[in-house]
């Protein structure tokens, strides 16, 4: 096959000048004559054969000489010894295809895992247009900023002892990954991983790198759920301390638990009365879950808005400022997913991967569809940011039970989900009187846990034999298997507990330190000024007569005369 590749590269390249100089007689031009017109062709013409001659000269060379480094598959000799031992009899044409195989198997696998990673890694974006485009303008620079931001502090944070904390344990045999050093436990329960600080020693291999990639991004994907739910008064200095806490602490401890070899995966080994132990397939718990109760947690401490509520505790409406740039980062959302479910098998030879992608698009669109239906039903007419937030809510609860539920179940859980979220916002604004800008705690804490427990309930026993060490597949409470749905609602009241007090007391103690949150000047401003020195939309802004300053009063003040009074009264009243 390659050597008929190199054959045509190097026919289209002999072919190309032979056409340029067929269509330059058609065009009635005598030899050495050009139009501008045919200066071009032959300029591209030129650089096409160009590039088809340098790649069949690569064909030849990667045809005729063996691969002593593994670059052509991302595979070292060495971990292709671990699977296929040099020393084990066996002729020499099977063991030629054997080693081979097992080196494209894992080639295969590497791609898949990195372009996973890449579209997860996009969804960063995803999040900063839905943030920003659900606030408001005078806040539009400062949000952008810590969308961006909370990816750099996160991959520093899970550089220097996050994935050591969460995945040091950890054996990955069809990436080659060989577990770094032993997990830390109290009696037979693990509790902490502790190898791989910094990537040194053992884990400068490529399996782990690559693993290390995956998962940086979806840690950072929990970083930034709570950077809208506090936005629009999050201090900037506060947030970069918790980017730290959040990739260093929080994720990886839980994280472990679950994914990393922990008390809660080992669960399964009580016995049948708890199924496989906590599963949770890409992170509806580890992931969403865990952002949204630190969103509650970190907005309930920072307190609301200014003219959130009114004096009697209404909440009051603050529209965001560009709803095609929340709908389109929906979309960019959308289309991540497909790498953030779809790549956790950590195998494209495990073709479940096809099973996950599509209940993972029934999800979404059922949890859309609800919530525009309920929102026109209640209000006339449909709400285009809750419609998004009833997507991303059906993607958030279809991400535990993707690979282990039947279809017609993913496009239930995603219904349900479209409803959960319309109750969650209600019972975050109006109950807890709880400001989310975004409606993150609704989309990610509620239907986080919503897609554990519906993980417990619909898994259907056809994928997972072996999963936690426990043999048959991951079946919940209407299959037969009631103990995997108790084993599910542990890991809820572990998650509650541990992100309750971890991010509980984090955003307690910056309050009392260095402060949570910015001034009421800045507030009013909006922070783009005050904490970034620069407007989002400064000719937007200068039209509408808004005058922009720093508290340290460089610049002239203006508090909005027109309203800032009855704020300032509210202020008290919060």
């Amino acid at each position: 096959m390659l050597r008929l590749l190199v054959i045509s590269l190097f026919a289209a390249a002999l072919l190309a000048p032979a056409m340029f100089r067929r269509q330059r007689r058609r065009a009635g031009l005598k030899a050495g004559e050009l139009t501008p017109v045919f200066r071009k062709r032959l300029l591209v013409m030129t650089l096409v054969s160009s590039m088809l001659l340098v790649g069949a000269l690569t064909g030849v060379a990667v045809a005729n000489n063996g691969d002593p480094t593994g670059a052509k598959t991302g595979i070292s000799p060495t971990q292709v010894e671990s699977v296929y031992p040099s020393d084990t009899p066996r002729p020499d044409a099977i063991s030629t295809i054997a080693t081979q195989q097992a080196k494209d198997h894992m080639a295969i696998n590497f791609v898949w895992l990195m372009v996973g990673g890449i579209l997860v890694l996009f969804m960063q974006a995803g999040f900063a247009l839905v943030e920003t485009g659900f606030t408001r303008a005078k806040n539009a620079a400062h949000t952008m900023l810590m969308n961006l931001v909370i990816f750099a502090l996160g991959v520093v944070g899970w550089f220097v002892c996050g994935y050591a904390l969460m995945f040091g344990s950890v054996a990955l045999p069809g990436l080659g990954i060989t577990a770094l050093g032993p997990e830390a436990h109290i009696g037979q329960w693990g509790i902490i991983a502790h190898s791989g600080f910094f990537l040194t020693g053992q884990a400068y291999d490529v399996g782990i790198l690559a693993f290390f990639f995956f998962q940086l991004v979806f840690m950072d994907a929990t970083a930034t759920i709570p950077t809208g739910a506090m936005a629009e008064r999050f201090k900037f200095s506060a947030f970069i301390c918790w980017g730290l806490f959040a990739s260093m602490i929080l994720y990886p401890v839980y994280g472990n638990w679950v994914w990393g070899g922990g008390f809660l995966s080992q669960l399964g080994a009580l016995g049948p009365n708890w199924g496989h132990g906590a599963v949770d397939f890409a992170g509806s718990g580890v992931v969403h879950a865990m952002g949204g109760v630190a969103a509650f947690w970190g907005a309930k401490i920072l307190g609301a808005r200014i003219g959130k509520f009114d004096k009697r505790g209404n909440p009051r409406a603050i529209p965001g400022h560009h709803l095609p740039m929340a709908v389109l980062g929906t979309m960019v959302l959308l289309v991540g997913w497909m790498g953030f479910n779809g790549a956790s098998t950590f195998a494209a030879t495990d073709f479940r991967f096809t099973v996950v992608i599509v209940n993972t698009i029934l999800a979404s669109a059922f949890g859309c569809l609800v919530t525009m239906f309920i929102m026109w039903k209640k209000y006339g007419k449909p709400d285009p940011s809750m419609t998004c937030n009833g997507l991303l809510a059906g993607l958030v609860a279809i991400t535990a039970p993707c690979a282990f539920v039947a279809p017609w179940a993913a496009a239930l859980i995603g219904a349900i989900a479209g409803g959960i979220v319309v109750f969650g916002v209600w019972v975050v604004e109006s109950k807890a009187k709880v400001d989310d800008p975004v409606g993150a705690v609704a989309v990610h804490g509620f239907n986080g846990i919503w897609g554990l427990v519906a993980l417990g309930l619909f898994a259907d026993g056809t994928y997972g034999d072996g999963w936690n060490g426990v043999a048959g597949g991951v079946k919940g409470l209407f299959y037969g298997d009631a103990g995997q749905l108790w084993a599910q609602l542990a890991s809820v009241v572990v998650l509650l507990a541990w992100c309750s007090l971890a991010s509980g007391l984090f955003f307690v103690i910056v309050k009392k330190t260095i402060g949570l949150r910015s001034s009421e000047a800045d507030e009013i401003a909006g922070l783009d000024m005050p904490e970034m020195g620069a407007l989002a939309y400064p000719d937007f802004l200068e039209a509408q007569g808004s005058v922009f300053f720093t508290t340290d009063g460089a610049m002239p003040i203006d508090l909005l005369p027109t309203d800032a009074a009855s704020l300032r009264e509210e202020v008290g009243a919060q």
